[in-house]
């Protein structure tokens, strides 16, 4: 039961990652930045999926702490 939370948790991680794309193109695939690399505060909808996919990395390390530990 426990692997099957991890593997939701996963999925859901990644996705929420996918989702917090900065800069496109290729420059943006190789770390590189068209716009100067100016700093834009989040807001709105890009705010909340930065704080959901901090919440959900923590709550799978928990999960893998108590998976650990379960007997």
């Amino acid at each position: 039961m426990i692997a099957i939370i991890q593997i939701i948790l996963a999925v859901l991680i990644i996705i929420l990652i996918l989702l917090q794309e900065r800069s496109s193109g290729m420059s943006g695939l190789f770390g590189g930045s068209s716009d100067g690399g100016y700093y834009q505060a989040r807001r709105g909808m890009e705010k909340t999926i930065f704080y959901l996919t901090i919440i959900l990395i923590i709550a799978f390390v928990g999960v893998a702490v108590v998976q650990l530990y379960r007997p």
